[in-house]
C-alpha cells in the first residue's frame, strides 16, 4: 500500500545531487541497497536489456539513486515483494500508452498525472533524462525513446518501493 507521504522536493533534490557529488562513496552505498532490493534488482536488470551500453549504466544509477531518496529520508524501507513490482508494473502500464511519444513534452502529460506515487522523485527522474540544458562532461546524452524506456522502469521502481516504506513519525505528523 502507497505510503501517501510524499518526500518534499527540496529533501528529493538535495539526496540525488549528494549521490553525483559523492561519486566514490555513493558508489559503494548504491551496491549494498541494490543487494538489498532483490527482488527488485532482478526486474530492473530483466529490463534494462531493451536499453544497452552507457544508457543502461545511466538506468542502474538512477534506480539505485531512487533507492537512495527513499533510504536517506528515513522511516522503514522494506524489500520490494513480486505483488509490489507486479502492482507497480500495472499501476505504469495504465498510463504508458497515454503518455507516448517519448518527446520535449513528455514530462509535461507525466506531470498531469495525478496518482503517481512520489512524484518529487519522478520529477527529479524527469529533469535527469529530459529537462537538463547541458551535458556536463562526465553524463551521458541519452537519446529521448530511451529515457522514456528508463523512465518508465524508474516511475514502476518508485512505485514499488512506495509500497514497501514506512515514512519516519516525524514526516507523517507534520504531513
Amino acid at each position: 500500500m502507497p505510503s501517501g507521504f510524499h518526500i518534499p522536493r527540496d529533501d528529493v533534490h538535495t539526496i540525488s545531487e549528494s549521490c553525483a557529488e559523492q561519486q566514490q562513496r555513493f558508489s559503494s552505498i548504491a551496491t549494498r541497497l541494490v543487494k538489498d532490493q532483490r527482488r527488485l534488482s532482478r526486474f530492473v536488470k530483466k529490463e534494462v536489456p531493451a536499453i544497452a551500453g552507457q544508457e543502461g549504466q545511466v538506468a542502474l544509477y538512477l534506480y539505485a539513486v531512487v533507492i537512495r531518496i527513499f533510504e536517506a529520508y528515513g522511516g522503514r524501507l522494506s524489500q520490494a515483494r513480486q505483488v509490489n513490482i507486479d502492482a507497480a508494473r500495472e499501476r505504469v502500464r495504465a498510463h504508458a500508452a497515454g503518455l507516448l511519444p517519448f518527446d520535449d513534452d513528455f514530462p509535461e502529460r507525466v506531470r498531469a498525472i495525478e496518482e503517481r506515487a512520489q512524484p518529487h522523485i519522478l520529477d527529479e527522474a524527469l529533469h535527469a533524462l529530459f529537462e537538463r540544458d547541458e551535458v556536463e562532461d562526465n553524463e551521458i546524452d541519452v537519446d529521448l525513446d530511451k529515457a522514456g524506456l528508463i523512465f518508465l522502469i524508474l516511475w514502476a521502481v518508485t512505485e514499488a518501493l512506495d509500497d514497501v516504506w514506512t515514512p519516519p513519525k516525524t514526516a507523517a505528523a507534520a504531513e
